[in-house]
């Protein structure tokens, strides 16, 4: 039997009723030139039901259960026991849309490039928080549009929840560092070798996060760890990823000013928000989701922000913090 083009990797910690979700989108594919590898990372409520169930509908699939250490670690555990001549990284909150490997096959022999990565969106079925989460994570009004299905501000960086790369390309670059933006890390690694990086148009579902709370928890983490890229990679630092920093320095300064001094300092900011409840209807065509879209993009930008300004404060300006001499030996390699 021939190995499979594609060997799809999941890292899964705790999530076995999305995990079913996501290989029953695998079982609709309309082709099947892939396997599934699944690694649980010492899950205390496991997936190896929802593996089982998939592997007797016919899913070529393997089950790996390992003490719980990162999902960077996970993913190359994964890496280490595949056999597809391409690498296929979702997140285990995924949904993949039937035609997403015919489409990839069919770009891949058009172009085949080294590395390839692609959007996320919101299926229809989603909760209103997620559908407002995703309008924020991927809105030109709130990222620069750097997570969207077209090249923005940026140029586009493959991230885990739809990304994958060669055989080739592991056999140079190696697996992912456990680290926060570890997709990012492998991204820019992969780019730095000479390889290509081609823009793969299908969108999966991505279920994000499913309340407001997690995800601040989440994009605090995010600014958080652009400053660790920066450490490692001191060029990848772009305008837009200091946008939220100064959304937060801008809003305080016109609130403050707003209270103290006048009412009309307020305006940009009502201005801004309305302008992101215009476009979140554009997009969504829910006004509920419209309304929710603003808190997520406050969140979104504050978050961000707050969490850059922490460690930007504290290992670039200071030069301190545990992780600045980590950081830099991890560009060797180490």
């Amino acid at each position: 039997m021939s190995n499979p083009r594609f060997s799809v990797i999941v890292p899964v910690y705790n999530r076995p009723d999305e995990v079913k979700e996501l290989l029953d989108s695998l079982l609709s594919q309309s082709i099947r030139n892939f396997e599934t590898i699944i690694v649980e990372d010492g899950s205390t409520v496991p997936c190896r039901e929802a593996a089982e169930a998939a592997k007797n509908a016919g899913l070529d699939i393997k089950y790996y259960f390992k003490e719980n250490e990162g999902r960077s670690i996970a993913r190359n555990y994964g890496l280490e026991r595949a056999a597809g001549d391409y690498f296929v990284f979702f997140d285990s909150d995924c949904v993949i849309p039937p035609d997403y490997f015919a489409n990839l096959a069919g770009m891949l022999d058009e172009r085949p490039f080294d590395c390839f990565g692609g959007p996320d969106a919101a299926h229809e079925s989603f909760s209103d928080t997620q559908k407002a989460i995703n309008y924020s994570m991927t809105s030109f009004m709130t990222t620069g549009g750097i997570r969207g299905g077209k090249i923005q501000l940026e140029k586009f960086v493959p991230r885990t929840f739809n990304m994958g790369y060669s055989r080739a390309v592991y056999d140079k670059v190696g697996g992912f560092r456990e680290m926060f933006s570890e997709d990012i890390d492998m991204s820019t690694r992969i780019r730095n070798a000479g390889f290509s990086i081609g823009l793969f148009q299908n969108p999966v579902w991505h279920k994000r996060r499913v309340d407001f709370r997690k995800f601040l928890r989440q994009v605090y983490v995010f600014g958080k760890s652009r400053v660790t890229l920066k450490l490692l990679y001191p060029d990848s630092l772009k305008i837009v990823h200091l946008l939220p920093a100064a959304f937060v320095i801008g809003s305080l300064a016109l609130i403050l000013l707003g209270i103290f001094i006048s009412p009309w300092f307020l305006l940009p900011l009502a201005l801004y928000f309305i302008a992101v409840f215009i476009g979140a209807i554009m997009v969504t065509h829910r006004l509920r989701i419209a309304a929710m879209a603003v808190p997520a993009a406050i969140i979104q930008l504050g978050g961000y922000g707050c969490g850059f300004i922490k460690d930007f404060t504290t290992k670039i300006i200071l030069r301190r913090g545990r992780n600045i001499e980590e950081e830099i030996e991890m560009r060797k390699g180490k």
